[in-house]
């Protein structure tokens, strides 16, 4: 009985002492990483966030508490540029995703010819560079650009429009480049979802007689429910943090009206008399804004658990 009782207990010393091996080898292989993203993330965006209580320019800087947290609040050009951000996220991306999943939806049917012709053309957009994009953008409305000649040769206009310095047309080509630069990028998360979900559903709502609009709001939506709130939260954390297409496309004219907030953050920790205390604390109102829209959309879109 002891002889047995002692087998039993060297086994489980075995498996402990594997169990433990295991986990070893595991934390080795992770550490180098884990040491990375600590040196190269949490310990910038710790010391941002201390910057972010203090003020002054260069080493000549002391401590302010809220002082710059409470500024942003009335600073105009940052006021501003909070509302040019949230004007893009609320019209852009319901547009951008709506289009998206369309465009999946009718490039997933099994008896469309050329799928991956148009499939490749929707994604080509996102391979562009943010800065190459931009200028294109900006020479197509150019005063003497391609949309301006052509308008002209149709009658349209008698002379050229300047698009990039009037406020309201500024801001829609913005929102016209961002929907033509991210569709394809979220389709193809759509594409992947609706490969996922077996063909015999459709083909079931067809025999029973449901109309491709009942399809569509019916099964594909709400099978791909999770895949859109991905995308959401993802298009939110992106247009929150806008910045190439204001420095490139508009430069942020005309006069502040095409401002995103981290274009403004460019500009006071770069452009201006650098103030990297003013710059951290707006860095770090987009940080929780992006928390919060994130928590909210998971609260929102999320059933799971009911």
């Amino acid at each position: 009985m002891d002889k047995v009782e002692n087998v039993t207990g060297e086994k489980k010393r075995r498996k402990m002492s594997m169990s433990k091996r295991h986990n070893l080898t595991g934390w080795i292989f992770l550490a180098p990483a884990t040491i990375m993203i600590a040196i190269m993330s949490f310990v910038p965006m710790v010391q941002a966030l201390l910057l972010s209580f203090k003020k002054g320019v260069g080493a000549k800087l002391e401590w302010a508490g809220l002082f710059n947290y409470t500024r942003m609040f009335q600073d105009a050009v940052f006021m501003q540029s909070l509302k040019n951000t949230f004007l893009y996220l609320i019209i852009q991306v319901p547009i951008m995703l709506i289009l998206a999943l369309i465009l999946a939806s009718i490039l997933n049917k099994k008896d469309l010819k050329f799928k991956g012709l148009f499939r490749t053309m929707i994604f080509l957009p996102c391979a562009t560079s943010l800065v190459s994009y931009a200028t294109i953008f900006r020479s197509l409305f150019a005063v003497d650009g391609l949309v301006n000649t052509v308008l002209i040769k149709l009658g349209i206009l008698n002379t050229g429009y300047s698009f990039l310095t009037q406020p309201t047309s500024a801001r829609i080509i913005i929102i016209i480049a961002l929907v033509w630069r991210w569709t394809g990028y979220n389709m193809v998360f759509y594409l992947s979802g609706l490969q996922n979900i077996e063909y015999s559903v459709y083909e079931a709502a067809k025999i029973d007689g449901a109309s491709p609009i009942q399809t569509f709001f019916k099964i594909t939506v709400p099978l791909l429910k999770p895949t859109i709130l991905l995308t959401a939260i993802m298009s939110t954390n992106g247009t929150l943090q806008l910045f190439d297409e204001s420095v490139n496309l508009t430069g942020g004219g005309p006069a502040n009206t095409t401002i995103t907030m981290s274009h403004y953050i460019y500009n006071m920790s770069f452009k201006y008399v650098p103030n990297f205390g003013y710059a951290a604390a707006m860095s770090f109102l987009i940080f929780v804004l992006v928390a919060v829209l994130a928590f909210f959309q998971m609260k929102v879109g999320d059933k799971r658990d009911e």
